[in-house]
């Protein structure tokens, strides 16, 4: 379908469909196999100036929106959904600071951010803190002009690659949720390290790892917004970068679908293409409907979002369960279709099935989405009910 993108969006797809052709493909199942962080790729994407897509021309960026975010991410996806992670963390990571950092702020990390010389990582995640966000037991105390940062951030995208972090930390335990507060962290900070770096089911070449703080020292200059804002921060944050996801979700099925398509098209049985047997053809008919209706949804609610629109907390999470649980469906039917085949590394279904896996679950699992969306809905008929 045609989804009426303007010239300059246009040119985003060509350009990040040529670099996915050119740089990714040929080398997405060796890093795979590796589990290699896609260097040589992401200084391709910052030359492209693709880290600037998001951010506004005042500091650097190119000040375009969740459109052409999408449009970046659908395109990396569809060629290898870890160099896709590697990219989008970096949007994930800078929203907070371009959603609630201060002029001041914006102004030393946003330019360097923009350029793809500095990568971005978010800390929120923790061992008792990952669908339940109000259980994080990071903290941060106030120590003269610093605070002191003591605590351990677990499966962290981008983490021990990238050089600006922001982190959300507890400030005071007696209020809960309420008592978390946001900060700014830079990369060789003293009393920051690394643990372990995850060896994963997918998204392989996307580096994971533990952010350990043990009395790090954070000057007080890197508070975003202010104290017990912490909650807010990383909510807003997900609203934005969920959809994101939902695009990641259409870029690995879009992926996934063609290679099916291809092979089911010269793959030979009973003397004849497998794409001529009626149960084939349904399947790449279901496959195709289910890609369409999710890409639709997305780009529906990236608009919205560009739109200026407020709410977006329901829409964003509407768009992320749905095409990422289109990417599940369309990466596992893709494999079936392929048979012996498609379960081989030789073949790139097998990869990308295994990396749809962590849509599901990353940026509020599914379930949760699933709850987000109906509490939203319960407010709004609340609304409609005091109307009348």
């Amino acid at each position: 379908m045609d989804y009426f993108f303007n010239e300059e969006q246009q040119m985003v797809k060509d350009l990040v469909r040529q670099i996915a052709q050119d740089k990714v493909i040929p080398v997405r199942a060796e890093l795979d196999e590796r589990e290699e962080f896609p260097h040589e790729i992401i200084k391709v994407l910052a030359q492209s100036d693709l880290f600037g897509l998001f951010i506004p021309e005042e500091y650097g960026g190119l000040g375009k929106g969740a459109v052409e975010l999408c449009i970046a991410v659908e395109e990396l996806s569809r060629a290898c959904l870890g160099v896709s992670t590697s990219y989008a963390a970096n949007a994930l990571g800078t929203y907070p600071l371009l959603l609630f950092g201060s002029k001041e702020q914006k102004e030393r990390y946003l330019p360097d951010i923009a350029s793809g010389r500095r990568l971005v990582a978010f800390g929120l995640t923790e061992a008792n803190a990952g669908s339940d966000a109000a259980g994080i037991q990071t903290t941060a105390v106030k120590d003269g002009d610093d605070y002191r940062l003591n605590g351990t951030k677990q499966w962290i995208t981008n983490g021990s690659e990238a050089e600006i972090y922001t982190i959300v930390a507890i400030t005071d335990k007696s209020k809960g949720a309420r008592g978390a507060s946001a900060f700014i962290l830079e990369k060789d900070t003293e009393g920051f390290t690394f643990g372990k770096k995850e060896k994963k089911m997918g998204i392989r070449a996307s580096v994971t790892c533990e952010l350990v703080f043990n009395n790090c020292r954070v000057p007080k200059d890197n508070l975003l917004s202010r104290e017990g804002m912490g909650f807010i921060v990383a909510m807003k944050t997900l609203d934005q970068s969920r959809i994101g996801v939902g695009s990641q979700g259409v870029g690995v099925a879009q992926g996934a679908f063609e290679e099916a398509l291809n092979f089911a098209r010269h793959r030979v049985q009973f003397e004849r293409p497998i794409i001529g047997f009626q149960a084939i053809q349904h399947m790449l008919a279901d496959m195709a409907i289910q890609i369409e209706a999710a890409r639709a949804l997305v780009y529906s609610v990236a608009r919205y979002m560009d739109s200026g629109a407020k709410e977006i907390t329901k829409d964003s999470a509407i768009a992320k369960t749905f095409a990422t649980d289109v990417a599940m469906k369309v990466t596992t039917d893709a494999v079936q279709i392929m048979g012996g085949s498609g379960y081989m590394r030789e073949y790139p279904v097998e990869k990308m099935m295994r990396d749809a896996k962590i849509l599901q679950i990353y940026e509020g699992t599914n379930q949760i989405q699933r709850n987000v969306i109906c509490q939203s809905l319960i407010k709004e008929a609340a609304r409609q009910g005091t109307k009348k």
